[in-house]
């Protein structure tokens, strides 16, 4: 049974003093005079509640268990097992989310997949990338809103770029970050040839609109309105309500047209800038740069971050942590957990 005292990840003093704090300050009479900041507290409390609740509920899960086994009680052995096998689990989630810890880990995260070298062979696969990973976020119970589809000419896509909302979406979502390669028997090869395929996978976190770090000027901006367009070409909507926002500077530019008003795609737009924005300003290589200003890092041998091989034989392999798994399918139909795991604790304190 696991010690309360080797809990130092979660310091309960501090972080109750902290939240005592915060409470104060929303129960003061001027709290609200300024909304940005009311709001901004209002968040960070409600956040640091919800963990010292989780934890404190956690604790006395232990103590009631250990209360049961100092019983003795041989009828109540099967009820314990039970109870330890629960909190192992807990323990084991809760060392997870410890690797968690990154300034935008808990917030939503924006999915960018990109079709690289291959030709439709590359745009099919990134097809199939956006499936495993709708299908990983759906296990999860995140949602999932494609913001903007450019389709392939033959099949799958060109591009793909979405938004996932849930607690640790960009904290789990930030280890798929670069370039993915498939090697398969092509079924569009009507020699049916083995083909390596390419596709980058962007991750960014979802930067709330008043967040200080990022400061946005409109005259930086040149906002393009033009109508939405389906995989044919057709138009959807009679209206423009899709928007293109270039940011002058740097030559950053973002889409957004799903079908909502023009006024919600502006807003996304603007949130998908200032994340981009964001990754710039915390990028500290020139290529990291290039990657976000649309230069992206060659989808092409030598640069992959993870192979799923189909043939000649079955794996899926990460080339940062090694770690591999013999299940391609699985892998397909979303069983990411593992590799992330992997990659959090192979970089736990870099994020």
């Amino acid at each position: 049974m696991p010690s309360l005292k080797s809990w130092s990840v979660f310091d309960f003093p501090a972080k109750e003093s902290q939240l005592a704090t915060l409470d104060q300050q929303i129960a003061a009479p001027d709290f609200w005079n300024d909304s940005g900041a009311a709001q901004r507290v209002s968040k960070s409390a409600a956040k640091l509640r919800d963990e010292v609740d989780g934890w404190r509920a956690f604790r006395r899960q232990i103590r009631d268990a250990l209360e049961l086994a100092r019983l003795d009680d041989p009828s109540l052995r099967a009820e314990l097992e039970v109870e330890v096998a629960a909190i192992q689990q807990e323990v084991e989630t809760r060392s997870f989310t410890a690797m968690l810890s990154g300034r935008y880990d808990d917030d939503d995260a924006i999915l960018a997949i990109h079709a690289g070298a291959g030709g439709t062979d590359s745009q099919d696969w990134a097809a199939m990338l956006e499936r495993m990973y709708l299908r990983w976020a759906e296990k999860r119970g995140f949602e999932t809103e494609a913001l903007d589809r450019s389709e392939g000419e033959e099949a799958g896509i060109k591009s793909v770029t979405i938004a996932v909302n849930g607690k640790y979406a960009f904290g789990y979502l930030r280890s798929e970050k670069g370039v993915h390669r498939l090697v398969r028997l092509s079924p569009f090869d009507a020699a049916h040839r083995r083909h390596t395929s390419f596709a980058l996978v962007e991750i960014l976190p979802q930067v709330a609109m008043d967040d200080p770090e990022v400061e946005v000027d409109p005259g930086d901006l040149k906002v393009d309105v033009f109508r939405s367009s389906s995989a044919g070409g057709q138009n959807v909507q009679k209206n423009s309500t899709a928007i293109r926002i270039t940011h002058l500077p740097t030559g950053i530019v973002v889409i957004c047209q799903n079908e909502r008003s023009q006024a919600q795609n502006r807003e996304f737009a603007l949130r998908i800038l200032r994340s981009r924005l964001l990754e710039i300003r915390k990028a500290e290589k020139a290529e990291e740069v290039a990657v976000l200003r649309g230069e992206y890092t060659k989808a092409e041998w030598g640069s992959q971050i993870r192979s799923y091989v189909l043939h000649p034989y079955q794996m899926v392999k990460d080339h940062r942590t090694e770690f591999e798994r013999g299940n391609t399918q699985a892998v397909l139909d979303g069983d990411l957990d593992a590799f992330m795991d992997a990659y959090l604790r192979a970089n736990s304190g870099k994020a």
